[in-house]
């Protein structure tokens, strides 16, 4: 079976993941990882971070490059969708009532992903998280002044999740194209502002241990029953809406947002994201495809990074305006 390769630090050898969905997917040395994917790799490769929450055989199909973050728990370190999944984190959460804090690959993290591919030959696009939430931009950007100029170009998602996923997918297609660097670093950079991420939570519990919102709020919040929907703007996580009551109002809201504005949604391709509940999202899919008739609905789950600051039930929309 064909394989898809995570980049991780060479120092790190550990036993293949089996993933929920039922890949087998091994992690390799930097040197080695090139060898996955069943498609010709493009000139340009296109690489982004963990945060993109991209289904593994998308990765795998296109052989897009992931360069994974890390989840704590006190001391023990684990690398995302490497040797952990939200399913072990909701688990360890619940079992020792200790939550997840997450942090950054590293320079060398990128130094060690990129030089491979700059060795033979090819050119990076590398997409990553927004630099608004986390240092992993700057990181990338350190690690990419160490090769000649415009081998490496890093764009700031200023998104997250399924956000920064649907810029990787653009990338793609015009790299499996053939298109140069120049150009796909342009086209991307425009796509940036027209990226729209909203994402209901279903508790603020994580939020809260995160340090996304204070005591007083975690405490209102969980007493009144309060859900936000959060809105992705200039690459910062703001409170859109915070619906009180049932469930079933989060979901309704949710199919809002594209139904205010049908004429200016893109509809080649669209993504729903979600944590631990796949009913909500096909529900949110569903509605997408009746009332928009998209190309593509792409359902997507949420990697460690998303998980552990927004916990389960957690579902989002991401879609691109014209």
């Amino acid at each position: 079976m064909a394989k898809v390769y995570f980049i991780v630090n060479p120092k790190y050898r550990e036993n293949p993941l089996v993933f929920r969905d039922g890949f087998d997917y091994n992690v390799t040395d930097t040197c080695d990882f090139i060898k996955g994917g069943t498609n010709k790799m493009a000139t340009v490769h296109i690489m982004t971070d963990s945060t993109s929450d991209l289904p593994k055989n998308e990765l795998m199909k296109r052989g897009i490059s992931v360069v994974p973050l890390y989840v704590h728990f006190d001391q023990e370190v684990y690398r995302d969708g490497v040797d952990i999944d939200p399913a072990m984190i909701y688990s360890k959460v619940d079992q020792t009532g200790i939550f997840p804090k997450t942090s950054s690959p590293s320079p060398k993290d990128f130094i060690d992903a990129f030089k491979p591919i700059i060795d033979k030959g090819h050119h990076i696009l590398y997409i990553g998280l927004s630099s608004q939430i986390s240092s992993t931009i700057q990181n990338a950007r350190i690690a990419a002044s160490e090769f000649p100029d415009h081998m490496v170009e890093v764009i700031d998602s200023l998104n997250l999740s399924a956000g920064i996923g649907m810029l990787v997918l653009e990338a793609s297609d015009l790299a499996l194209k053939g298109e140069s660097l120049e150009s796909i670093t342009e086209k991307i950079h425009e796509m940036v502002p027209k990226i729209k991420t909203y994402f209901a939570v279903d508790t603020l519990q994580y939020l809260h241990k995160g340090g996304r919102c204070s005591s007083m709020e975690n405490l209102v919040g969980n007493m009144l029953r309060i859900r936000p929907i959060l809105h992705v703007e200039n690459g910062k996580i703001i409170v859109q809406k915070k619906i009180r009551g049932k469930r079933e109002k989060l979901v309704e809201d949710m199919m809002k947002f594209t139904d205010s504005e049908p004429s200016t949604v893109k509809t080649s391709r669209l993504i729903v994201n979600h944590s631990a509940c796949p009913e909500d999202a096909e529900k949110l899919r569903q509605h997408l495809l009746n009332t928009l008739s998209p190309d593509e609905v792409l359902m997507t789950e949420a990697g460690c990074v998303i998980s552990s600051h927004c916990g389960p039930k957690t579902f989002s929309v991401v879609y691109r305006i014209k």
